[in-house]
């Protein structure tokens, strides 16, 4: 009998084959197409020849928790004992897997955002623990009213993912205070913080709940060099916490995977000493002015991205097929793969909304456009 019954093959994994059978031009997994940072390749090269190969430590490689650590103290002013307060992972998705699997015990219940990334519920089920799914208003502000209904005795932990995947919104200095509020009177629920997209902000700054003192001894704090660093399939994220709940992610972590990839770890280890990661962000931003200005000439309707490598965008007003039926015509007509962000809800909640990810380069990015200029309304 299977542990995860109604669990099937992801919609990225559906869109980014289609797209691969009709040589479309693939704008829905979120990842870059462009170069890696030469001089990440040229850390790593040197580094190939070197003794970097066997196993690190189980909780990462010294001298990257050491780097991440000033990183966390100069972003976000909080002073992390990399030897007890922080672990490297395989991954943000093992982070996550690891945290939940750790401290989410049978019966208990995990409050999850909707629309929300695919990750989060199957550790929740193979916990014999409930995931709770609550909607954002469709602004894709927190509704605390909706919040506050389902949390209980049996709430263990809240979840929540700020840059946000799919929809690039930033949670406000109002909404952190509406968030300590609620968690005051349930002092036992844990704050689960997936903050991948935490360099990848522009005009409203990303607050980051390792700046909360408030939350942060009850928080466990996600982050991706995967995504930072636009090095998605190199697998490296970390997660910080108090002592207290990162010895028992640890005790997980250490039976899932025991240590992640050496030469990696080594590698951005060396390469935090000259990334400035403004520019970075300052590179997403120009990307993500310039789909703007392309997708402006299609009939899609631009909603705000605040934050990530995402933009969402409404087809409402020249189609009323389904988001997935939409998405999927846009593969076989148009040649274009986009995610239908109706599966980021529990209940499939269609807003006529989809998703496109312009962490790509300018051609792709072009090609992509004028192919949906064809559309007509």
């Amino acid at each position: 009998m299977s542990k995860l019954p109604h669990i099937t093959t992801s919609i990225f994994t559906v869109m980014s084959q289609m797209a691969n059978e009709h040589q479309a031009i693939n704008l829905s997994q979120g990842f870059p197409n462009f170069p890696v940072d030469e001089r990440l390749t040229t850390i790593t090269a040197k580094l190939a020849t070197e003794n970097v190969h066997q196993y690190t430590p189980m909780a990462g490689h010294p001298g990257l928790m050491s780097k991440i650590a000033a990183l966390t103290s100069a972003s976000y002013h909080r002073a992390v004992n990399p030897a007890t307060e922080m672990l490297v992972t395989a991954g943000a998705t093992e982070a996550i897997f690891a945290t939940i699997q750790a401290l989410v015990n049978k019966n208990e219940e995990v409050i999850i955002l909707d629309p929300s990334y695919d990750c989060y519920e199957a550790p929740i089920l193979l916990s014999y623990a409930k995931p709770v799914r609550v909607a954002l208003n469709d602004d894709y502000t927190p509704d605390w009213e909706a919040i506050a209904a389902k949390m209980n005795t049996q709430t263990r932990m809240l979840i929540i993912n700020n840059p946000h995947n799919p929809t690039g919104k930033i949670w406000t200095a109002a909404d952190f205070l509406q968030l300590e509020k609620l968690l005051t009177l349930y002092p036992d629920v844990l704050l689960l913080s997936d903050e991948v997209y935490e360099y990848i902000t522009y005009e409203q700054p990303h607050i980051s709940v390792n700046t909360n003192e408030k939350l942060r001894d009850r928080s466990i704090v996600i982050s991706s060099f995967g995504k930072s660093l636009h090095i998605t399939g190199w697998k490296i994220g970390y997660a910080i916490a108090p002592e207290h709940l990162m010895k028992e992610i640890k005790k997980v972590h250490q039976f899932l995977v025991f240590s992640v990839n050496s030469i990696s770890q080594a590698a951005i280890s060396d390469y935090l000493d000259i990334v400035d990661f403004k520019e970075i962000a300052s590179m997403y931003r120009k990307k993500r002015d310039y789909f703007k200005a392309l997708l402006s000439q299609t009939p899609f309707e631009i909603l705000p991205c605040e934050g990530s490598y995402f933009q969402v965008a409404s087809y409402a007003s020249f189609s009323n097929e389904n988001d997935i039926d939409f998405t999927k015509r846009l593969i076989t007509d148009y040649g274009v793969a986009t995610i239908p962000i109706s599966t980021f809800y529990a209940d499939g909640k269609d807003l006529k909304l989809i998703r496109f990810c312009f962490a790509k380069d300018d051609n792709t990015l072009l090609q992509a456009t004028e192919r949906l200029r064809k559309i007509t309304r």
